[in-house]
């Protein structure tokens, strides 16, 4: 077998080709269907001056052949639910064989020699096979790389040209994918997540590979219709289980009940993507009925349509949410008031280093106990020289994204310092606020981000969080009272404050137009 290892990269801190020298167990019988899979998730803020590159990687998934397995087991996620449906369904006729499981933060684009090692690892994987029989991707769906449209596309399209026209592949996506005509031309399975927050990766993944094997097994014959929509923000909250989404989902499960019907998914898309084809999409699969499937997806777009005027909630500034926790004395007292960071929020893909509710907090709420992170990997170095307990000056945040943010003075003492999977990482206490500062961006959408650095929630007035969503039901426990902190910044919820250049317009809500159905229109 020829070796497919490419040398030069300027990666050579790790391997990352390690199937070159791994031998794959042989095909049993000329029965056994090879199903070749892989996880490639970013998703991009292209308004965010940083780079995403090996290390945002490393600091959260980066593993090759048999460690994906292992890691797919850890995390119970889009690769276990995959692995499961293999179980259930390939009747023991499946072999699988991974190649890659590379996930990081949410950030700016990645670095183009990142993404192409990235891409030949996958392509050098399917390559060394005699013989594939279907491909698995877990794939964002909002992904984005330096100088270029699409590269998800790009991806499926490579492996489409590399496989034929008759081998299947299928990619999940997450809920805010922005679907292209690439990936519907190079894949014949796409399916979405159906919940927001987003609590379904594990089904997900389940679901599409259920519909690979039964596709590679020739059970199925899936078809699908992909509709474009010139939809960019609406719907309120876009929470599944609260009105107006809730609606839309129970809708689609609905349909999913159908014996033709294989999947529905909706797509209410990432709005801080700046690419030509940036919209709402809605998909339909069925078993062989074009025309059912068509009926579906443009019956969800609809729907989605009819919702588009309904407004996000209000937010605050820092200084009114402050002054609003502060009256919430049982709730502080039976837990903690959450500040959703909207316009800083690192699960967008922002650096994670405003300084405007920190500035507030110093000005207006220092007497309160607050834990709020802020990634800065200058004055994380500087703070690191010192020791526990000792007194610090720093000038913090401001130095990534000088448009909107502005670096403040900030002292403090020393309580923590240790290595995290953010880097170094401090806690620097000036009366109530805990300032948890660190050299990668932190989106706190789990509770144990803040414990596993020994901050009760128990304890804090204020806890900040940089995340939309996920935080809504991980921090539930803990929650009493949540308020959405408004400021300048590169996540910016309202579309008309981003500045795209290449997005396709007419589109709503930035021009009033009469239809959500791309083709009537020019551009897509």
């Amino acid at each position: 077998m020829r070796s497919t290892c490419i040398t030069g990269l300027l990666f050579s801190t790790i391997l990352f080709f390690p199937s070159c020298s791994q031998k794959q167990e042989p095909v049993d019988t000329d029965d056994t269907k090879i199903i070749l899979y892989a996880e490639f998730m970013h998703e991009v803020n292209s308004f965010s001056p940083v780079l995403t590159t090996e290390r945002d990687f490393k600091a959260d998934h980066l593993f090759f052949g048999d460690e994906v397995v292992t890691s797919a087991a850890e995390e119970k996620k889009q690769l276990a639910g995959f692995l499961k449906a293999v179980k259930k369904h390939g009747k023991g006729r499946i072999r699988t064989i991974p190649l890659v499981q590379a996930k990081s933060m949410s950030g700016g684009p990645i670095d183009s020699t990142f993404y192409s090692a990235m891409k030949e690892t996958i392509l050098s994987g399917v390559r060394e096979q005699k013989k594939v029989d279907g491909i698995y991707l877990s794939l964002h769906g909002a992904m984005g790389v330096e100088g270029m449209f699409d590269p998800e596309g790009d991806l499926l399209q490579e492996l489409r040209a590399l496989v034929g026209e008759d081998i299947p592949i299928a990619a999940s996506f997450d809920l805010h994918a922005s679907i292209t005509r690439r990936r519907e031309q190079a894949a014949d399975i796409l399916v979405g997540y159906h919940t927001n927050p987003h609590r379904d990766h594990f089904d997900t993944g389940y679901r599409t590979g259920s519909l690979l094997i039964r596709t590679v097994l020739d059970e199925i014959d899936p078809v699908m219709t992909v509709n474009k929509m010139r939809l960019l923000k609406g719907g309120g909250m876009n929470i599944d289980f609260l009105p107006p989404f809730r609606k839309i989902f129970r809708t689609m499960k609905k349909m999913e009940r159908k014996d033709e019907v294989l999947s529905v998914s909706f797509f209410p898309v990432h709005i801080w993507i700046d690419e030509p084809e940036l919209g709402y999409s809605t998909i339909a699969i069925t078993n062989g009925n074009q025309e059912l499937a068509q009926e579906m997806a443009d019956s969800i777009a609809a729907m989605a349509w009819a919702v588009r005027d309904v407004p996000q909630p209000e937010g605050n500034s820092p200084e009114e949410a402050i002054g609003l926790a502060r009256k919430k004395k049982l709730a502080r007292m039976l837990g903690t008031t959450v500040f959703c960071d909207v316009s800083d929020a690192v699960g967008t893909g922002t650096p994670g280093e405003s300084t405007w509710i920190l500035k507030a907090l110093l000005e207006h709420g220092s007497d309160l106990t607050s834990y709020i992170t802020l990634r800065d990997e200058q004055a994380t170095r500087e703070a690191w020289k010192n020791e526990v307990g000792d007194e610090v000056t720093l000038m913090v945040g401001g130095k990534i994204d000088t448009a909107y943010n502005k670096t403040i003075p900030y002292s403090g003492v020393i309580i923590r310092k240790e290595e995290t999977s953010f880097g170094k990482t401090l806690i620097i206490k000036h009366d109530g606020i805990h300032l948890v500062l660190s050299e990668l961006p932190m989106a706190s959408r789990y509770p144990s981000e803040f414990r596993d650095l020994g901050l009760s929630l128990w304890k804090a007035d204020i806890v900040v969080v940089k995340n939309l969503f996920p935080f809504r039901y991980r921090y539930l426990l803990y929650n009493r009272k949540t308020f959405n902190i408004k400021t300048p910044g590169l996540s910016n919820i309202d579309p008309s404050g981003l500045k795209y250049e290449h997005i396709p317009r007419p589109i709503y809500p930035l021009d009033t137009i009469d239809s959500w159905r791309a083709n009537e229109l020019t551009g897509i």
